[in-house]
């Protein structure tokens, strides 16, 4: 590898806003992380909790095949001997072939949070790196708020650096931990160190400035080879270097090998995987992997895409396993409407008069609230209407809903429904936890006889987003509704200023898209 990846989501990235793992979840993140090929996995702080010291004991039970497990530590405390330190013991406990040694090199922190001597400082690195050494361990060396450091005492700085490499550290790594250095500072710090210290040297840079990618990247150009980072930008205040937009741009940028031969297509995979374990969203916009990083809604640029791709996307969204979506909207051209009719395998292959009438209301339903671009199913339902070559599966008839409160209970909602499925009337009720939820389960009931198949589905998310605030109660309302099976997710939207309505109108065209999908691949 030119560069190897040092990931430390497991320790850095859980300290972020929000993010809780159990042991269960850093393992499942451990062995995602090992399956996309980084270098070594930081798996926590085994002097700090028990739960840490509990996911190495849990980690003996697999066998990594690219990754090497660091644990992290703290250099000796003041005034105790390397042997007798708590901290120093449990990453031996942790039985892990990796050790990283956090130390101070800004004399500020030294003198003010430690309160102790720099040359007990000093001290306290030589004696932590050359006791791991000792026992076989590689000993990676994080000099804490280095950029810092340099620009305050330049000498002790590097003094803290060459302690750790006199000791025998395997790696050096500069860390920007407030998170303020800009790339160029970064570059002529890293110049000055490697004319003095030769034990290879990594990167931990923090986002405070939006610069921590940059600052990554500068230092391999620098010829530094190990960063450190972690997935989706985890990690506290404004994060940690983001190693999904940086593992990509080492290698398709600058032409740099970071991961095993063929893994780079597992990284979208890998970032959405690590979202779902840690409960997070997935930004639509992150670079390379976010769901919209490659999504094109501006008609003229839809026009030059099929074409070429080239004309407006950087790289191949397959490179890192995304893929391209082309979005219609109030913005789209024909051209939205002629790529989205052949990504849904429909005969519309002309720009004729029947295809703009289309486009036309599109735009006219984007008017009134409705946003195609989050609910393929809805809009894979318009073209299929529009081009004649769908018919729905069921007709409403009548619909009531009845929602009940006493002074002694909570709302009762129960919704009655009679729909049409052919020359058969169906007419059922059912109560729900609400009235969307009561025509949910009545609207099943009634179809289950005919398409059983609609106990495969499920509701996955429900969201509802008021259009007009300004119109108070009476404002029109959007829902969202994503609904799945086993073998996909789909989205369908609604809009109304009756929220009943508008949902309604969702969880139709949710039934009617699954029904037709199940009878395109019969």
């Amino acid at each position: 590898m030119d560069v190897l990846i040092y990931d430390t989501t497991l320790r850095d990235g859980s300290q972020g806003e929000g993010i809780s793992l159990s042991v269960d979840d850093k393992v499942k993140i451990a062995r995602k992380l090992d399956y996309l090929g980084v270098s070594y996995i930081e798996g926590g702080w085994p002097g700090s909790n028990p739960k840490d010291l509990d996911f190495f004991r849990q980690m003996k039970k697999y066998d990594l095949e690219h990754a090497r497990l660091a644990a992290f530590c703290s250099t000796r405390k003041p005034g105790v001997n390397v042997t007798q330190d708590n901290n120093i013991t449990a990453v031996l406990a942790a039985e892990v072939p990796v050790a990283t040694i956090v130390g101070k090199a800004w004399d500020f922190h030294v003198l003010k949070a430690l309160e102790i001597s720099l040359e007990e400082n000093l001290k306290m690195v030589r004696e932590t790196v050359a006791y791991l050494k000792d026992r076989g361990l590689e000993v990676a060396f994080d000099a804490e708020h280095f950029f810092d450091g340099f620009k305050n005492n330049a000498d002790y700085a590097m003094q803290v650096l060459a302690a750790a490499a006199g000791a025998g550290a395997d790696w050096v790594v500069l860390c920007d931990t407030n998170g303020g250095s800009l790339p160029w500072e970064l570059d002529e710090v890293i110049a000055k160190v490697q004319k003095v210290i030769k034990t290879p040297l990594g990167i931990h840079a923090h986002n405070d400035v939006g610069c921590a990618v940059s600052n990554s990247l500068m230092a391999v150009r620098r010829g530094v080879t190990q960063i450190q980072g972690t997935i989706n930008n985890y990690g506290e205040r404004c994060g940690n270097a983001d190693i999904c937009s940086i593992i990509p741009n080492l290698e398709l940028k600058m032409n740099k090998r970071c991961l095993p031969s063929g893994k780079l297509k597992r990284l979208t995979e890998v970032s959405h995987f690590i979202n779902e374990i840690a409960n997070m969203p997935s930004p639509n916009n992150q670079p390379f992997v976010g769901y919209g990083a490659f999504a094109h809604k501006g008609g003229i640029h839809v026009s030059a895409l099929m074409k070429d791709p080239l004309t407006y996307e950087h790289i191949n969204p397959e490179e890192v396993g995304n893929h391209r979506r082309v979005l219609v909207s109030e913005l789209s051209g024909v051209s939205n409407l002629l790529y989205k009719a052949k990504e849904f395998n429909l005969d519309v292959n002309t720009y004729d008069a029947e295809t703009r009438k289309v486009i036309k209301q599109i735009k006219e339903l984007e008017s009134e609230g409705f946003q195609f671009e989050g609910a393929d199913a809805s809009l894979e339902l318009l073209l299929r209407k529009a081009f004649g070559q769908f018919d729905d599966f069921f007709q409403l008839k009548n619909l009531k809903i009845i929602l009940e409160k006493n002074e002694d209970s909570e709302f009762i909602a129960e919704a009655v429904i009679k729909v049409e499925v052919g020359d058969k009337t169906f007419h059922t009720a059912a109560e729900g936890d609400g009235p969307v939820n009561a025509l949910d389960n009545s609207l099943r009931k009634a179809l289950t006889e005919v398409y059983p198949e609609i106990s495969e589905m499920h509701l996955t998310d429900y969201k509802v987003r008021v259009l007009d605030g300004k119109q108070g109660t009476a404002a029109r309302v959007r829902v969202l509704v994503e609904s799945s099976n086993e073998a996909e997710k789909w989205s369908t939207v609604g809009v109304s200023e009756n929220i009943i309505e508008a949902s309604w109108q969702a969880m139709v065209d949710s039934i009617n898209y699954m029904l037709m999908k199940k009878r395109l691949n019969q």
